[in-house]
């Protein structure tokens, strides 16, 4: 099944490059996923082709329009509508919930992703209350537009995608898969200016090998983003060894376990 991407923007220009190399490229010429970019002037009315306009009530920037917006996704919905009835309609704003590893595996999941890049001061809130169906950030900062928010979604979902890449559990381990951090790699030489490969990498011995790249995952993630660990599912093993580096919680199941025991209590009243 091919997964197909709309996107929708001002300047189509700014997508020549990015998807003409490595994973997306491959994944283009395999057939595996389609990119077609939309702009949005090309289905505005008048002959000036007018696509942002100053906001009721004043105040500072442009506001896109309504109408090229609509117009543009009800033409793109005529193409290929067999792909998927009632695909996702995103629009690109730092207004949307934050894009993740658990968002780009739910969009991987479609056959079909309608992506509206926003401009300007933003779009007129019609398009928000009765055209699009979610809204992405792509973290909290604000940028000029969502053209690079699209690449973003684009790349991480096609990633997710089966035979996107060479090795078919690679996305599995990623950074976020699991809920931490990839450890460390290495790669030949062994030794490089005196700093050698750990001596595990080197031995062979496959399940300690896998228990030691889980630990230094446990490790790093400790050391940079803690709080994945709140949530992050992990064994028993993994507590214990978060524990010898000095980690005692909060955990996912922390709740759970809690409710568990408030429900064995009693009280006098009862």
């Amino acid at each position: 099944m091919r997964l197909r991407f709309d996107i929708l923007t001002l300047f189509p220009d700014m997508f020549c490059g990015p998807f003409d190399d490595s994973i997306i490229k491959r994944a283009r010429e395999s057939g595996l996923i389609s990119i077609h970019i939309h702009n949005i002037r090309d289905f505005a009315p008048g002959k000036h082709r007018v696509t942002d306009d100053y906001a009721y009530g004043g105040g500072g920037g442009m506001v896109m329009k309504p109408e090229p917006i609509f117009a543009c996704v009800e033409h793109v919905l005529q193409e290929e509508p067999e792909l998927e009835e009632n695909p996702p309609i995103i629009l690109l704003t730092p207004q949307g919930r934050l894009f993740t590893h658990q968002v780009a595996t739910e969009l991987s999941q479609h056959r079909r992703l309608i992506l509206i890049c926003g401009r300007y001061e933003g779009v007129d809130e019609r398009v928000r209350e009765h055209l699009v169906t979610d809204e992405i950030s792509i973290g909290d900062y604000v940028l000029s537009g969502g053209e690079i928010p699209a690449m973003v979604i684009v790349d991480a979902v096609t990633r997710l995608l089966p035979g996107a890449l060479g090795c078919a559990v690679a996305p599995l381990q990623d950074s976020h898969a699991m809920g931490l951090l990839e450890g460390p790699h290495y790669t030949r030489p062994a030794e490089f200016r005196g700093w050698r490969v750990p001596e595990i990498l080197l031995s062979g011995h496959h399940a300690e090998v896998a228990r030691w790249r889980r630990q230094q995952a446990l490790r790093r993630t400790l050391e940079r983003r803690p709080d994945l660990l709140a949530r992050a599912p992990l064994t028993a093993e993994d507590r214990e060894f978060l524990a010898s580096l000095g980690y005692h919680g909060p955990f996912a199941d922390d709740d759970e376990g809690r409710e568990t025991e408030d429900e064995g209590r009693t009280t006098d009243d009862e």
